[in-house]
């Protein structure tokens, strides 16, 4: 057995005493060709309202006491499976909660446009046989499988690209809300006091739209046993900060329409971003100390990761927070932790590949805690690790593909931003900044083949 180093033996002893312990459920297969994968994941922070939303409605109407979450009301949230399948199920979370939260009223279905769905495909969820299900402060719960049966065989391709609304209904007050600030997908909230609303199929019910995920953090489909998953890991830059709202347009995004064209649907890409995260920190974080970029890599890597179905190969692309001035941390204890979660990983699940991914520069930027120089020189020394450490399968140049060599700084045709539109700030880049890099990806180095 593999001796651990000090770092990752620290690192195993926080994960020992973690406030995200997670409920599972054995993944089960019809039969020995299929399997669980996870299609859709959206980390979870908070509670609401902390965290970094991009575009974000005003929701005082929908939400107008934070501290009393939601209030008899339903939500309806819209997500892009990766793959289908003719079954799947979704994980609901109660990680930044106070107090235990009821669910009950869940459906999936085919979106339609909007908060609609497309006539007769809403399907009603259970949770252990039972229409709802109370989930404790810090637990997520899975749901019992779903029948998709627009989802067979034949069709699953054609459904590729298309959005499953997820709703429920919260029973009572949820106290603080665990979300998904930065969705930069419009999903939809009834008014509180609505009550169960999951089975409509119009979009009457539900009057208001956010532009972020709440509760729920993942979904799975149920597959052909050869089907490999990536997970896209990191920060603000792998969330997708001033891409397109509604575009998929992340790097990740367009890393998966690649692998789709060349492999068909036997490849999935998840998304496991968390705007303003950090490697190496908050060392505190929780409901009571909560961190707009939620908690560091080094604290959610099983939660939002590992605890996943099917992962085949993860790609890691974080550490320009950890360098900011919120985060104002050296180089080497940030190498350290990497190497740490590297250990971790292998450790735990071996046969995941692990890449890392060059950091891109936010030298200039307009954004008050980056820019400096100080920064940039921190990004370059991880940049070296990443890139000569051998502790990856391979390593995915991104510094090399976004960096303006003229000035160190990001290329300007990648600067203006989509989301809001604007002169950008010179950390994230755009869609066209986004396509390059999820274009520069080799897929034959990700995929071993």
């Amino acid at each position: 057995m593999r001796r651990l180093s000090t770092a990752s033996s620290l690192f195993l002893s926080v994960l020992v005493v973690s406030m995200f312990t997670l409920s599972t459920l054995p993944a089960h297969a019809a039969d020995d060709h299929e399997k669980w994968i996870t299609s859709w994941t959206g980390s979870v922070h908070g509670p609401y309202p902390v965290g970094n939303p991009s575009a974000q409605p005003d929701l005082g109407l929908a939400f107008p006491d934070a501290k009393a979450g939601a209030h008899d009301q339903s939500f309806r949230m819209i997500v892009r499976p990766d793959v289908w399948g003719r079954q799947t199920r979704i994980r609901l979370s109660n990680a930044m909660g106070a107090k235990a939260v009821t669910f009950d009223g869940a459906f999936v279905g085919l979106q339609l446009s909007g908060s609609a769905l497309i006539a007769e495909t809403n399907r009603a969820v259970k949770f252990g046989g039972k229409p709802s299900v109370t989930v404790p402060p810090g637990k997520s719960v899975w749901s019992d499988p779903v029948a998709l049966d627009f989802a067979d065989p034949s069709s699953t391709r054609l459904l590729t690209g298309r959005k499953l609304a997820v709703s429920f209904h919260v029973v009572g007050d949820s106290g603080p809300m665990t979300w998904h600030a930065k969705a930069l997908t419009s999903s939809y909230v009834t008014l509180p006091g609505a009550g169960a609303r999951g089975d409509a199929e119009s979009e009457i019910a539900f009057p208001f739209a956010t532009a972020s995920w709440y509760f729920l953090d993942a979904v799975d489909m149920m597959v052909p046993a050869d089907t490999r998953l990536v997970v896209a890991f990191g920060d603000s830059i792998t969330d997708g900060t001033a891409s397109t709202l509604n575009g998929d347009d992340r790097w990740p995004d367009v890393l998966s329409r690649r692998l789709h064209a060349a492999y068909g649907e036997k490849v999935a890409v998840v998304n496991a971003g968390i705007g303003g995260n950090q490697i190496a920190g908050p060392a505190e974080y929780g409901p009571d100390k909560p961190f707009p970029g939620g908690p560091a890599a080094s604290q959610r890597i099983d939660r939002d990761v590992l605890s996943l179905s099917g992962v085949s190969a993860i790609i890691w692309l974080e550490g320009i927070n950890d360098f900011s001035k919120n985060g104002n941390r050296e180089a080497e204890p940030v190498k350290a932790t990497m190497r740490a979660v590297v250990e971790h990983i292998r450790a735990t699940q071996p046969k995941i590949k692990i890449f890392g991914a060059t950091v891109v520069s936010a030298l200039g930027s307009t954004s008050a805690a980056h820019g400096f120089p100080e920064q940039d020189e921190k990004r370059k020394s991880l940049n070296a690790f990443i890139r000569t450490s051998g502790i990856f399968d391979g390593v995915f140049d991104f510094d090399t593909v976004t960096l303006d060599p003229k000035t160190g700084g990001m290329r300007p045709e990648f600067v203006p931003e989509n989301t809001l539109g604007g002169p950008g700030d010179k950390l994230h880049p755009n869609r066209l900044g986004y396509q390059t890099m999820g274009m520069s990806v080799d897929l034959r180095t990700l995929l071993g083949k």
